[in-house]
C-alpha cells in the first residue's frame, strides 16, 4: 500500500494543481468580466449624469483603478476633470464616497452640482446647527446618499466617527490633497486626521487628488496617507493652449484696458483687496466694459448672483479676489489678468489655469512693477505675526466672546473681526492670520461669511399644534404655508426657506421672521435663522495662558516655507529671459519641459533691443496709422499696446533721427514726412 501511495502521489500532485489554475483562471476571468461590466457601466454613468459622450485623458484609467480597490494619486492640472475621477466610479459601486475637502465653498459648490444632476450628496462643516449634522450623518447611514462631504476637522469628533463605523463606505476621497503636507503652499494640520480614520474603514480604497504637488509633496501625500503602494497618475501641467506672460507696466489700469478690447470674450482679473476688486470693476465699467466685482464679504445671495451673470456671459469680466473660481467649471475664459503677485507658483498656476479650459487660445497675463515685489514681502511678513501676538489673540478672542476657561468646546461663535481687532488695538491682519495658524494648531476653526439656510421643527404634537391654532389665529396661516412647502418638519429639523414663505403668503419677509421668532418664543417651533457671518468655533475648550501650547518648531518651518514659495514667484516676475510655460513646468519638476512659443519671453515683448524684421513692421503700422491721422506718442502707444512701450518710442525716435517723422507747429501731433 505505501508503495502503491508513492506511485499515485505525483499524479495527485498535479490534478491539485491543475484544478488550482482552473480556479485561478475562472477568478481571472471573473475579474476581466467584472472590468469589462464596469466599463459600460461608467459609460452610461457619464453620458446620464453629465452629458459626455467619453472622458478626457486619464479618466478612465483612474477610475478603473478606483473601482478594482487599488490606492490612487491623481495629478491633474485646473480643469482637468478630478472630480469625476472619484465621482463616476462611486455611482459604479455600492455604498457611499467621503469626500475631505477643506473649503466650505468649495463643497456647497459641488453638493449643490451633484444634487442638480440627480445625485444625494450632503455636505458637514463647522457652523452647522448640530441635529443638522445628526440628520445628514443618521441619512449616511440609512438612506440614499451617495456623497458626503466633509471639512478635515470633522474627521476628529466622536459624533461623526462614531456614525462612520455605520456607513457603508466604498471610497474615501481626498480633495486638494496637497493641504496634507507641510511642503505644500496651503497645509492644513488637520489633513493629518485621515489617516487615523483608515483603522475604521481598513478595505476602503483612497483616491488623492490635487492640481499642483511639485515631487516634494507627492512624496509627502503619499507617506502621510500611509498609501505609498498606490498608482500614481500624472498628467504633465503643460498648457499648450494658454500663452502665460509677464509686462512690465506703470499704468496697469490703463494696460488692462487695453488687453481687455483686445482679447475677447469672458475673463477674470485678480487683485489683492476687496476694495481694489470695487475699484477696478468700476474703471472697467466707466471705460464700457461689462464688469462686476467679488470677493468673500459680500452676502452669499449678492456672490451667487454676480457668479451666475459671470458664468452665463451676462458679465464679461469678473475683478475678484482669491475667493472666487474655486469649483466653477467655466470652459470659455479667454483672458486671465493678474494686477499683483500671488503668494505662490501653485497658485498662479491654479488661477491662471481657469482660462481655457476648453483647450481654444487664451492668455494669463500678470501685470507687473518693481514696488510688487516690496509689496508680497511686506504681505508675507504681516501674515506671519509673532507667537506672543497669536496668544495675545487668542486670549483677547476668549474674553471678548465671553468665553469661560474650559468651555466653549464645539460652540460656535459670531465674530465682527474689524470690531475685535479695534477693541484690543491689534491689525486686523494680525487677527487674520494669527486666527488661521491656531486653526493650524487645532484650537479653533474660523469660517469666512457663508450661508446655512434656516432651519426649523415643530417641539409639538398635531394636537397640541392645532389648539395653538385656535388661540392664535394670527399664525394659522404661516403654519399651514410650513407643512404645505417643507416636508418633515413635524419630525425633525428642515431647512425652511423664508422667501418662499413670503412668496406664497404674500407678506412682507421681515414679517415672516418675525413671526417665527414669536412662535419660538411660544414654545412652539425650535427655529434657527439663517446665518451668513464669520464665525468661530471652538475645536478644544478655552485654556488659560498656562496651558496654551504653540509649536514654535513647527512656525519656523512654515515660516520657511512661505518665503522660499514668495521667493520663487519673485524670481519668477522678474525673470526676462526664460519661457514662462518652461519656468512653471521646472518648478513643479518637469526638467524637460520645451518652450512654448507664445509667452512674453518666447516673443521677445520685453525685449527693449529691436530686432530689423520688428523695425520694420512697427515703421509700417506708424505710418498706415499716421497718414489716418495725426497723433501722439501717448496715442500710437496705446494703440499698438501689444508691443513693448519702449520699442515704440525708440523706433518713433528713430524714424524723427532720419527725418521720416515731424511733429507739428503744437509739438504734440505726429505727422508723416513725404
Amino acid at each position: 500500500m505505501p508503495g502503491t501511495y508513492k506511485k499515485l502521489a505525483p499524479s495527485i500532485n498535479i490534478r491539485i494543481l491543475a484544478a488550482h489554475f482552473a480556479y485561478s483562471t475562472i477568478k481571472l476571468l471573473y475579474f476581466c468580466f467584472s472590468i469589462l461590466s464596469h466599463l459600460k457601466d461608467i459609460h452610461k454613468i457619464l453620458k446620464e449624469h453629465w452629458g459626455y459622450d467619453s472622458f478626457r485623458p486619464l479618466q478612465e484609467d483612474i477610475i478603473q483603478n478606483a473601482i478594482t480597490g487599488n490606492n490612487t494619486l491623481v495629478l491633474l492640472p485646473t480643469g482637468g476633470g478630478k472630480s469625476l475621477c472619484f465621482q463616476v466610479p462611486t455611482l459604479a459601486m455600492e455604498g457611499i464616497c467621503i469626500v475631505v475637502s477643506p473649503l466650505i465653498a468649495l463643497m456647497k459648490d459641488q453638493v449643490e452640482n451633484l444634487k442638480k444632476r440627480g445625485v444625494q450628496a450632503e455636505s458637514v462643516f463647522s457652523g452647522m446647527h448640530y441635529n443638522e449634522i445628526d440628520r445628514i450623518l443618521d441619512n449616511c447611514i440609512y438612506g440614499k446618499i451617495k456623497f458626503l462631504y466633509v471639512s478635515p476637522e470633522r474627521l476628529r469628533t466622536e459624533l461623526f466617527l462614531e456614525r462612520l463605523k455605520k456607513m457603508k463606505v466604498c471610497l474615501l476621497a481626498i480633495d486638494e490633497a496637497h493641504c496634507i503636507s507641510q511642503w505644500g503652499y496651503d497645509f492644513r494640520p488637520a489633513y493629518l486626521n485621515i489617516a487615523k480614520i483608515k483603522e475604521f474603514l481598513p478595505e476602503v480604497p483612497i483616491i488623492a487628488l490635487t492640481a499642483t504637488a511639485t515631487t516634494r509633496v507627492k512624496k509627502d501625500i503619499l507617506e502621510k496617507l500611509e498609501i505609498e503602494e498606490a498608482t500614481v497618475f500624472q498628467k504633465s501641467f503643460e498648457r499648450q493652449n494658454l500663452s502665460y506672460s509677464v509686462l512690465y507696466e506703470e499704468r496697469k489700469k490703463e494696460k488692462l484696458l487695453d488687453i481687455l478690447k483686445k482679447v475677447k470674450g469672458t475673463g477674470i482679473v485678480y487683485v489683492r483687496s476687496r476694495k481694489k476688486t470695487e475699484d477696478i470693476s468700476a474703471f472697467l465699467k466707466n471705460n464700457n466694459i461689462s464688469a462686476d466685482f467679488y470677493h468673500g464679504g459680500l452676502k452669499t445671495e449678492e456672490r451667487n448672483k454676480k457668479q451666475n451673470d459671470w458664468i452665463a456671459n451676462k458679465t464679461r469680466i469678473i475683478a475678484c479676489t482669491n475667493a472666487f473660481g474655486m469649483g466653477i467649471d467655466k470652459p470659455d475664459v479667454r483672458i486671465v489678468v493678474h494686477l499683483g503677485l500671488p503668494e505662490s507658483l501653485e497658485e498662479y498656476y491654479q488661477e491662471a489655469g481657469r482660462a481655457g479650459r476648453d483647450g481654444q487660445k487664451s492668455y494669463a497675463v500678470l501685470l507687473h512693477q518693481a514696488k510688487d515685489n516690496d509689496e508680497l514681502t511686506y504681505r508675507f511678513e504681516a501674515s506671519m505675526p509673532k507667537l506672543e501676538i497669536i496668544k495675545q489673540v487668542y486670549h483677547a478672542l476668549g474674553s471678548h466672546l465671553k468665553i469661560a476657561i474650559g468651555s466653549g468646546f464645539g460652540q460656535n461663535y459670531d465674530l465682527d473681526m474689524q470690531d475685535f481687532a479695534a477693541n484690543y488695538n491689534l491689525k486686523p491682519i494680525h487677527v487674520f492670520h494669527s486666527l488661521l495658524f491656531l486653526e493650524n494648531e487645532g484650537y479653533v476653526q474660523m469660517t469666512d461669511g457663508f450661508y446655512i439656510s434656516s432651519q426649523l421643527m415643530f417641539k409639538v404634537d398635531r394636537h397640541e399644534l392645532y389648539n395653538f391654532q385656535v388661540k392664535q389665529e394670527s399664525f394659522n396661516t404661516l403654519i399651514k404655508a410650513i407643512l404645505r412647502n417643507f416636508e418633515g418638519v413635524m419630525d425633525d429639523f428642515c431647512r425652511i426657506d423664508e422667501k418662499i414663505l413670503s412668496k406664497v403668503l404674500a407678506r412682507p419677509y421681515s414679517e415672516i421672521v418675525v413671526q417665527l421668532k414669536k412662535m419660538a418664543e411660544y414654545n412652539i417651533v425650535d427655529y434657527i435663522p439663517q446665518k451668513e457671518t464669520p464665525q468661530i468655533t471652538y475645536l478644544l475648550p478655552r485654556l488659560d495662558r498656562g496651558n496654551l501650547k504653540l509649536d514654535a518648531e513647527r512656525y519656523l518651518f512654515r515660516y520657511q516655507v512661505k518665503k522660499k514659495n514668495i521667493e520663487a514667484v519673485i524670481k519668477y516676475a522678474s525673470g526676462k529671459s526664460v519661457c514662462r510655460s518652461k519656468k512653471l513646468l521646472n518648478y513643479f519638476d518637469e526638467k524637460n519641459a520645451k518652450t512654448c512659443g507664445i509667452c512674453d519671453v518666447c516673443l521677445g515683448r520685453n525685449e527693449k533691443k529691436i530686432k530689423v524684421q520688428e523695425l520694420s513692421k512697427i515703421e509700417k503700422l506708424v505710418e498706415e496709422s499716421i497718414q489716418q491721422k495725426s497723433k501722439t506718442i501717448d496715442h500710437l502707444v496705446k494703440e499698438f499696446s501689444t508691443i513693448q512701450k519702449e520699442k515704440i518710442i525708440e523706433t518713433i525716435r528713430l524714424l524723427m533721427d532720419e527725418g521720416r517723422l515731424i511733429l507739428d507747429k503744437n509739438n504734440n501731433l505726429l505727422k508723416w514726412q513725404k
